[in-house]
This record gives structure tokens, sequence and C-alpha cells, in this order.
């Protein structure tokens, strides 16, 4: 590698580099360069600034202390760049002309894309290291707020989903992180599965890390800091973990960000819920007699034998109204949710998801959640903030306590949903695992879920996921649209 940098080196010596090739080999090594060593490579340096001020591209691109927000507030034209940069291009690639090889490749494209994907790229992976500001964490956010939008997504779309279509307010206090900007995306659904590793998971470990680095207490003591803070997940959970010791002003703000990124997630699951069925149409009882349940078009159709040409006219004799009673059999939904350290993503959605289905017409929900000891949530469940201000996240993992105040609220097991949230690994495995196949048994829908976060990662323990597939109720594991819809499904 040293030889290949002192020839790249010599060829930031000359004017310009001699071909796009040795252009966008020189970009890239830069890139590598700086991802695993912080000291800059002064010919590596040298040789990529020739490059960008000859294809006509800003020196601040290569300004590590410069964001995607900075650089594209400075130049516009840049942004629709920025917009599906590291998708394969769309159409036929190029006729052959003075910038493309024979095969039709567009060689000073490629530089360029090359100097774009470099900058966004290194922004978001070269994090450093030591004491992280509020300033350098939203900064963060919104550079891997363009690498998803340059992956065809939508800002915070691979690292949670709660900010997805254009909606972003600017980087500044009150803001998203995201800039107007960095908001938008393609709409597709990028094929994003040859991704190794998957780059979810990837940027939400990213992001937990800088958040673990933040003096998070004296930033929450500052209400000018605390402005700054882009709610995630990785904020979330340290702010719940560390309640307890905050207080004044540091806590006014923690309960704001956790209200804030609560009202986010809850908006985006609350359009997944609304678009369920309410029930199917019940045809035994008679369609209520008044205008605004006539149906016009059956009635028109039915009534078409008496039209009377002559006169121009259509004699009614009889109206036919739509039927809109529902069946709605009272339904209770039973929500477990295993609350220790490694199902903070989990605990979040849950507690959100059942406060929406609790405000549903003929849901009965209840929320329990579970270390070694267990909580009945239930009177809070229809605020998830007030129910996430009363959990304690971490410790061990008994669910068998969980258990002894699910199984009272069975009542009639045919209109029952359980909804068990857990890695399921457990202290006492057999003893619960029995319970849970006796709750099957008594005709209580039972879902086992390992995890309901936006990335779908998750371990689950291999011995529960063996004997729920034995026993007909596959553990459920993957984004929390599947959850979503499994309810729906039962509750129509």
């Amino acid at each position: 590698m040293t030889e290949q940098i002192g020839q790249i080196g010599q060829i930031g010596q000359a004017a310009l580099p001699p071909s796009h090739d040795n252009r966008r080999q020189a970009v890239y090594w830069r890139l590598l360069a700086r991802l695993f060593d912080p000291e800059e490579q002064p010919a590596l340096e040298s040789a990529s600034l020739a490059v960008v001020e000859d294809i006509g591209l800003p020196p601040a691109l290569l300004d590590p202390q410069a964001s995607v927000d900075s650089v594209v507030q400075r130049h516009p034209e840049l942004a629709a760049e920025f917009d599906g940069l590291m998708l394969p291009p769309a159409g036929p690639a190029p006729d052959g002309d003075g910038d493309a090889d024979g095969g039709g490749r567009d060689r000073a494209a490629e530089v360029r894309r090359a100097a774009l994907v470099s900058k966004v790229l290194l922004n978001v992976f070269a994090t450093g290291s030591g004491t992280v500001s509020a300033g350098q964490l939203s900064r963060w956010q919104s550079d891997a707020g363009w690498l998803e939008r340059a992956l065809g997504c939508t800002p915070g779309e691979l690292r949670g989903g709660r900010r997805g279509g254009a909606g972003g307010t600017g980087t500044g206090p009150g803001g998203t992180g995201v800039s107007p900007y960095g908001t938008g995306g393609r709409g597709g659904t990028p094929d994003l599965s040859r991704l190794i590793p998957a780059i979810g998971p990837e940027l939400g470990a990213i992001e937990a890390d800088l958040v673990k680095r933040m003096q998070l207490r004296e930033v929450l003591a500052d209400p000018r800091l605390a402005s700054q803070l882009t709610p995630s997940m990785s904020l979330i959970e340290q702010l719940l973990r560390d309640k307890d010791n905050l207080s004044g002003v540091a806590l006014a703000n923690a309960k704001a960000l956790i209200r804030r990124f609560v009202d986010e997630v809850a908006e985006v699951l609350r359009t997944q819920v609304e678009k369920a069925t309410v029930g199917a149409i019940d045809r035994s009882i008679p369609p209520k007699r008044v205008f605004r349940n006539l149906d016009l078009d059956r009635t028109i159709w039915k009534n078409l034998t008496n039209w009377s040409p002559e006169e121009q006219q259509l004699y009614v004799d009889r109206l036919y109204y739509r039927h809109t009673a529902r069946r709605t059999t009272p339904q209770r939904l039973i929500v477990v949710v295993d609350q220790s350290g490694s199902m903070v993503d989990s605990m979040v959605n849950c507690t959100i998801l059942a406060s929406i289905f609790a405000g549903l017409p003929k849901v009965d929900v209840h929320l329990i959640a579970y270390d070694t000891q267990a909580l009945d949530l239930t009177p809070w469940v229809h605020d998830p903030f007030e129910t996430l201000l009363r959990t304690n996240l971490g410790g061990g993992t008994d669910g068998t306590v969980a258990m002894a105040l699910a199984q009272p609220k069975i009542a009639e097991p045919r209109n029952t949903v359980v909804v068990w949230i857990s890695d399921f690994y457990e202290w006492r495995t057999e003893p619960l695992f029995e319970s849970m196949a006796a709750v099957h048994r008594s005709g209580a829908k039972f879902i086992p879920v390992g995890s309901v976060t936006s990335s779908g990662r998750g371990s689950v323990n291999p011995w529960f996921r063996e004997r729920f597939k034995d026993l007909g109720t596959p553990v459920l594991s993957g984004h929390i649209r599947k959850l979503v819809h499994e309810l729906k499904t039962f509750l129509a």
C-alpha cells in the first residue's frame, strides 16, 4: 500500500492525473487512507484536490469537518446528484464518446461519482474517537441521512424508518437533523440485499457509539445544546437508562426528547395501523334507511325497467341502501414485552404500538413489561410517553413472572391475542414454554415475537425458536410491519 500511495503522490505532483482511471483511483485511495488512519497523507490529499478542482467540484468535499449539508447549502445544484448516488445507473449506458470507453462506460462521470461517494462515506464512517458534542451527533445524523438518500432511501429509513418522506426542518434547534435538501430520496424500493453486511444495523451501531461518547448529562443541562439533539433510538435508550439520575432542566430536556421521538414513531405506526380493515360487513343486520346510506348506483340499476322513453324519466319504486354495520366482536390484546437491555428497540416500538391499538374501538389492550420482575403498565397504555418513563431497562430475564400477570387476563381465549416480545434467553425455559403452550392450546392466539425493530435485526434463543415452530406458532421476527399485519388480521 505504501508503494501505491507513493505512485499516486507522484501523480499529485503533476498538473493533473493522466487518466480518468487514475483520477478515480486517487480519490478512492484517499478515502481508504482516511478511514483507516485519521492522519492526512499529503500525497493523496494533493492528488485528490487536483482531481476535484479539475472536474468542477468544490474543494469543501475534501474537508472532513464540512458536513454534506453545508456543502449542499453552498452548492444547491449538488443535491440532485446525491439522490440515488449509490444506486446502479438507470437506463442504457451512454454511447462511446470522448469521456467513455468502447464499452459505453462514462469514465468522467465515474470520477465525479467517486468524489461525491467518498464525501458521504467518509463523513459517516470516519467518526474518530473521544467525546462527542451535541452538534457533532446532529451533524453525523444528517450525514447518515444523506447516505441513506444516496442508497435510494429516505433519511432515517435504514436506521429506524421514522423520518420517511420530505419533512425535515433543518439541523438547527427543533429540527429533525436532516436539512431540507436531505429529506428526499427517489421514492422507490431499492434492492439492498447485496449489501454485506446489512448497512442499517451498522449505522445504528455507529450512532449508538456516538451517543455513548457524549457527556449526555452536561448536554441536557444546557438548553442550547439539548435543542441541537436529534432524537434517535440510541439516544432514547440512553435517556431511559439514565432518567433516574437526571433532575431539573436536564430531566425536562430529556422528557422533551423522549416525547418528540415517541410522537415521530407513533405517526409512522399509526399510518400503518389505520390501513387495517375494521371488520367484515354484517349482512344479517338490515341497512339503516337514511339518506347517507342510499346506494344510488344500485337503485338506478335495479329500476332501469321503469325507464319511460316517452317521458325521459326513471320511475323508482324501490330504494336500495348500503350495509354499514360491521361485525365487531370485542377483542383483548395482551402485549408482554421483555424490557431487558437487549430489547430496548422492541420495548419502545411495542409500547407505542399498544397505545395505538388501545385507541381502536372494541379493542381492550393490556401491556406488561418484565425483566426479573413484572410490571402491569395497562393504566398508562394510552400514553406511551408515560409508559416508557415507568420502565426500568436492563437486568435479567424471567418470563414466568410476566406470565403470572398475563394468564388471569385471558377471560375469553377465542377473542384474545397474546403478543410476547423477547429474545427468549430465559432463566426458566421449560416452565415458561409450557405455560405459553397452554395459552395456545386454550384457543387464544399466541404470537411470539423475536424483534420488532425497523432493521429487523435480532437474536432469538434457538431452543425456543424450534419449540414454537413445532407448536405451530413460529417466532415472528423482522420489521414491525409484520407484527402490525398479524394484529390487523386477528382484529379485523
